[in-house]
């Protein structure tokens, strides 16, 4: 009886052929398939306690008697279930028609800077697709306003707003002569279009740079077809830019609604702690709430509602935003 020799050239084959040997390409592809979950591990981690502790931390909040006298001991504040909002949502009495009126203040404002945020990204990266000279530069400018800190710029914004010193005043009303006398800008009915200034001047280069990327991926032969068959610009942006922009525009208009009816750090450096009525935005009126009057449990239902009205918001936008692109695409 002789014995098979495995000869060196053989030996591979063999490997392979063994129990051993096949279990390995499973081993490897549970691995690669395990691999994404534990890279987005530390960020689950991070995103678990920034975020998800404390939400749920002002969730139980809400549903709490928390005020001043409870704020060493917060768990063991008294249980008040429901008060606080139906406090808060009773229209007829102080705070739910402070709390209501804010709320329209704030849609108010995030409808005319979304709006305005759009219309003058989209109309700078239009007109500076076209090849010519400075327009680097040009693309340069239009970002600083998007890479400036936050409060430096709305420090100098509210400097700019001074009644007796400011830049505004000086332009408006000493140089051009309109208006009686200088305005006020961070009190009074004034106070809104300041901050619209503001946060327009602080959210359209985010909308330009947007954009400019979603027109790289416009294919330029389409231009030169529709200029072959007489369409002019207005017809090229409408039936051309605008179509082709339709999924860029939805993640920004979500995007930009998002932070401003959220921002909170542009009205509290503009105006301070207190907000004229005018501008007090639901960010700003919820702190006021909370801090000013060591309310937190009225102040965290309020936030309860503010988030239950972004995600209502959010998937009603999303849904009807997906749909109209299935339309769209059959």
């Amino acid at each position: 009886m002789t014995q098979t020799a495995v000869t060196p050239e053989r030996e591979p084959a063999v490997r392979k052929a063994a129990p051993g040997g096949a279990r390995t390409p499973r081993r490897s592809g549970r691995r690669r398939l395990a691999l994404p979950y534990v890279l987005l591990l530390p960020a689950l981690l991070l995103e678990l306690l920034v975020h998800l502790v404390p939400m749920l931390m002002g969730v139980a909040m809400s549903f709490k008697e928390l005020t001043q006298f409870f704020i060493r001991d917060w768990a063991n504040a008294p249980w008040s279930g429901l008060d606080n909002f139906s406090v808060t949502l009773d229209f007829d009495a102080a705070v739910g028609q402070s709390l209501l009126k804010s709320f329209l203040t704030t849609c108010q404002f995030t409808v005319l800077s979304v709006g305005l945020c759009w219309l003058l990204g989209t109309a700078a990266a239009v007109l500076l697709q076209e090849n010519f000279r400075g327009r680097a530069v040009l693309r340069t400018l239009f970002l600083v306003p998007y890479a400036l800190p936050v409060y430096a710029a709305v420090i100098t914004w509210a400097f700019m707003f001074q009644r007796d010193n400011g830049l505004i005043n000086h332009v408006l009303h000493d140089q051009l002569g309109i208006g009686d006398s200088p305005a006020f800008w961070l009190i009074g009915d004034n106070s809104f279009w300041a901050l619209l200034a503001v946060s327009v001047w602080k959210g359209w280069p985010f909308a330009f740079l947007t954009v400019m990327a979603g027109l790289q991926n416009i294919p330029r032969d389409m231009y030169e077809a529709a200029a072959l068959d007489g369409a002019g610009v207005w017809k090229q942006i409408r039936h051309i830019t605008l179509p082709s922009l339709r999924p860029v525009n939805q993640v920004l208009v979500l995007v930009l609604f998002l932070w401003t009816f959220n921002d909170f750090n542009t009205p509290f450096v503009l105006f301070g702690k207190a907000a004229p009525e005018a501008a007090d935005l639901i960010s700003l009126h919820i702190y006021q709430s909370s801090f000013q009057t060591w309310n937190f449990g009225t102040g965290s239902a309020m936030s309860v509602l503010l988030l239950l009205f972004l995600l209502l918001v959010t998937g009603v936008y999303l849904l009807l935003t997906t749909r109209g692109r299935k339309t769209s695409d059959v």
